[in-house]
C-alpha cells in the first residue's frame, strides 16, 4: 500500500476516534512501522506486541500451551488467542493479530503450505478470521500480509457510519 493510502487510513481512524493495536508473529513489527510515518499515527496506534516464538505468545499474550500443542503456533486458533490477549493488554478499539508460515518449515503441511497466514480482527466485540495464502519469498509474503491487513482495516472502517455521532449511540 502506498504511503498516501496509509495516511488516509490513519486519518479515518482519527475521524472515528478509534485506536489500533497489533499482535504480530511472522510480520515481526512491519504493521506499525508502516503506519508511523502518517501524520496523527501517535493518536491512533497504541502499540504492537511481536511474539515470534511460541514462548512469547504464551507469556505476553496468554496463548495456552494446549492450543499451541494441538493446533501449532501457525494456526487460526492461536491467532484468535493472540488477538484476545492483545485486547486484554492494550484495550485498543481495533486489535489485529497475525501469524503463519512465511517460508518452508515450522508446521508446514500439504494443507498448510508455506505462504499460509492467519489473521484475526477484533472490534466492537466481533472477531473476523481470515486465512490467506500468499506466493513469493519470505519478505514478499510479509509485505503482502501487511498490505492485506491495511486493506482489511479500510474495509472495516467502511462499515462505520459516516457521522461519528451515530457511531457512539
Amino acid at each position: 500500500m502506498k504511503q498516501a493510502e496509509i495516511s488516509a487510513l490513519v486519518k479515518r481512524f482519527i475521524q472515528y476516534k478509534l485506536t489500533l493495536a497489533f499482535a504480530e508473529s511472522c510480520t515481526a513489527g512491519m504493521l506499525p512501522s508502516g503506519l508511523i510515518e502518517a501524520q496523527g499515527a501517535s493518536s491512533v496506534l497504541l502499540g504492537s506486541i511481536v511474539t515470534y516464538h511460541p514462548t512469547a505468545k504464551r507469556k505476553l499474550l496468554g496463548v495456552s500451551q494446549q492450543t499451541l500443542d494441538i493446533y501449532t503456533a501457525e494456526s487460526q486458533q492461536v491467532t484468535n488467542e493472540m488477538v484476545m490477549g492483545l485486547h486484554k493488554k492494550l484495550g485498543a478499539d481495533v486489535c489485529v493479530a497475525v501469524t503463519g508460515l512465511c517460508a518452508a518449515g515450522g508446521s508446514e503441511t500439504e494443507e498448510k503450505p508455506a505462504g499460509t497466514l492467519f489473521f484475526t480482527f477484533l472490534y466492537q466485540n466481533r472477531a473476523e478470521e481470515h486465512r490467506q495464502e500468499f506466493e513469493g519469498n519470505c519478505q514478499s509474503v510479509r509485505q503482502q500480509a501487511v498490505d492485506f491487513v491495511y486493506h482489511k482495516l479500510n474495509d472495516l472502517l467502511d462499515r462505520f457510519p459516516p457521522d461519528q455521532e451515530k457511531m457512539t449511540d
